[in-house]
């Protein structure tokens, strides 16, 4: 059994990345895709073999055909187009961060308990990858003591004024894109949510967006501190600590779906290399939110999930202006 899927928009993560593996799923069909530009609908929909190409969202929505719809849409069009696409009946996967501000989302949240039988999920693809589900369970069963702190970093270099994460209005920053990760596997991790955090961010002088972050939560048991940055060299880690070990995750955001990943865990001053198989979070996101469509089961991740890391991202904003503790 197949959900049938549309997506809005031809964003590069649909086209190169979320779409291909979905299509690779055993519960994923995508039937359609839209844009505003009928004849870039038409190339996309050629390109990756989708039988529907529509020259507008709301065409899409429409189709009584389409069950669900995965959103890759710029930031602040998330809110907006899944509401559309709740009213118009059809389940929604909606690309990180879910919204412009932590209100936007509990709207949203709002709307989806009007529609009790749809499913809404916030895509945080990398929470399905089994390197985070093994990480995860390895300090759960006391792997590396008692957790006490965790370091995380993001970084990639991006300079580009016509890119959307350069540009404030549409939700644009280092902050929005990737610091979103570095808090919500933070929060995953600990399994519990800051008490206060205190950040510090640098704008970039003409996109006015923040290009470098660094932030720090408190847990009260322990702490997360954390750097992402757009224009840093590219760097991807995350090292989580504990009173008897350590867990190093290589690549802990974006590993290649067609390599095997590797994972190390110190202990008693010995080293273990977990590799983990090939597996692509994408399809695997795919295929558990249509699982849980197919089955009438809740989603993996709860939308609450995602006004929760809104409110930390606001909190690390706030935080930066004030010049203290939040």
């Amino acid at each position: 059994m197949k959900v049938k899927w549309g997506v809005l928009g031809t964003a590069r993560i649909a086209m190169r990345n979320v779409i291909p593996a979905m299509q690779a799923g055993r519960h994923c069909e995508i039937v359609a895709i839209a844009s505003r530009d009928a004849r870039r609908a038409k190339s996309a929909a050629e390109e990756l073999g989708i039988p529907k190409a529509y020259g507008s969202y709301e065409q899409l929505l429409e189709d009584p055909g389409i069950q669900a719809v995965y959103i890759p849409l710029p930031n602040h069009l998330h809110v907006p187009w899944s509401m559309r696409a709740l009213e118009a009946g059809k389940h929604v996967l909606c690309e990180k961060p879910i919204g412009l501000s932590s209100d936007e989302a509990r709207t949203l949240l709002a709307a989806s308990r009007t529609h009790p039988h749809l499913r809404v999920m916030e895509a945080f693809m990398y929470r399905f990858h089994p390197q985070w589900q093994r990480a995860c369970d390895l300090v759960d069963r006391g792997a590396v003591g008692e957790l006490k702190t965790i370091q995380a970093s993001f970084s990639y270099y991006n300079d580009d004024p016509a890119n959307i994460r350069n540009q404030a209005v549409l939700g644009g920053g280092a902050l929005m894109d990737i610091g979103c990760y570095c808090i919500s596997l933070s929060r995953l991790v600990f399994g519990a949510e800051p008490q206060r955090v205190l950040g510090i961010v640098e704008l970039d002088p003409d996109f006015q967006v923040d290009r470098l972050v660094s932030a720090i939560l408190d847990f009260g048991c322990g702490t997360s501190t954390w750097t992402c940055a757009t224009q840093l060299a590219y760097y991807q880690r995350v090292n989580i600590f504990g009173t008897e070990g350590r867990i190093e995750i290589e690549i802990p955001f974006n590993p290649s779906g067609g390599e095997p990943t590797r994972i190390w865990h110190w202990r008693d001053d010995e080293l273990t290399e977990i590799v983990l198989d090939a597996a692509n979070h994408y399809t695997l996101q795919g295929d558990q939110f249509s699982l849980a469509v197919l089955d009438d089961t809740e989603v993996p991740t709860p939308l609450e999930d995602a006004v929760a890391n809104m409110e930390v991202i606001e909190a690390v904003r706030r935080s930066a202006e004030r010049g203290t503790w939040v």
